[in-house]
């Protein structure tokens, strides 16, 4: 199934008084990369959250946001104590600082109150066991969102490819049409300039064919016709499958660039270079979305 990389997603969920919240935002990129933004009673669990979505998305940007808010949790704000040695402390370095510097600026409630550590959390620690069980499903809830919405976007992008697709199949199938033909056009303009060339001579028309089957040898094409039918064959069924296909199909494209370049060079054929060009354009098409395919 093609899905896009771009998504967005959010669950907030109230248990016993906490609100659990997680926000996540899905963007393109080559690789999977994951960047987090934890509450501070969920650092210890910032292992599994990464393992967690690494499961569930192969590719892209992954920003998420994943909070427990205390508000109105009457135990926890009860626990909360001012640490005043390290209020002292952080006092008496302004003060220094203030002296040294020769500083008119006065030391206010806001510069001390404002610190990490300038109010502390006594309480028991938190069961890191029961808090992973609650916010778990909040993520993977969350982690559905945006799937789901990869999805929506991933059928207009499927849409769009097998278009291209269905393009590329049509000039491959032209190509295969016109490979006898460039033989006999050779045939028609190497007897022509002899004929040209060696006026009242006779031309060795055995000769004349051998020639031709040399060019006929060198400038077949056959193989990657097959092999480029083989390549669009492959494409449609890797985007009907249910895994992310975005790195594979980029590999199937190059190959498919390769085999367009070796007819073009092997042909010498305008109208095969015409239509080599079609094929090209709609293939830095397909490259273009790829960027956007999980």
């Amino acid at each position: 199934m093609i899905r896009s990389m771009t998504g967005y997603g959010r669950v907030e969920s109230l248990l016993e008084g906490r609100k659990y919240m997680a926000e996540i935002k899905a963007l393109n990129h080559r690789n999977l990369e994951i960047s987090l933004r934890l509450s501070s009673s969920l650092q210890p669990l910032e292992l599994e959250i990464r393992k967690m979505i690494s499961e569930r998305f192969s590719r892209g940007r992954i920003e998420a946001t994943i909070r427990v808010d205390m508000d109105g949790d009457r135990e926890t704000i009860g626990n909360i104590e001012l640490n005043l040695p390290f209020a002292h402390h952080y006092h008496s370095l302004l003060v220094q600082l203030k002296e040294e510097l020769n500083l008119k600026d006065e030391i206010n409630l806001n510069m001390i109150a404002g610190l990490k550590d300038t109010f502390i959390y006594s309480g028991r620690q938190e069961n890191l066991s029961d808090l992973w069980q609650r916010v778990a499903p909040v993520i993977g809830e969350t982690m559905e969102a945006v799937v789901s919405m990869r999805e929506q976007e991933g059928e207009v992008l499927h849409r769009d490819l097998k278009a291209r697709i269905d393009l590329i199949r049509g000039f491959v199938d032209s190509i295969g049409l016109r490979a006898p033909q460039i033989v006999l056009d050779y045939h028609k303009r190497l007897t022509d300039r002899l004929k040209t060339l060696a006026v009242g001579i006779a031309i060795d028309e055995s000769r004349v064919i051998q020639e031709v089957a040399i060019m006929a040898e060198k400038s077949d094409i056959t193989e990657e016709i097959v092999r480029l039918a083989s390549h669009i064959g492959q494409l449609v069924e890797m985007m009907g499958g249910d895994e992310a296909v975005g790195r594979k199909v980029d590999f199937l494209l190059q190959e498919m660039n390769r085999e367009v370049n070796t007819i073009a060079s092997k042909s010498n054929d305008s109208g095969v270079s015409r239509i080599v060009i079609e094929i090209k354009s709609e293939l830095a098409k397909l490259r273009e979305q790829l960027q956007n395919i999980e």
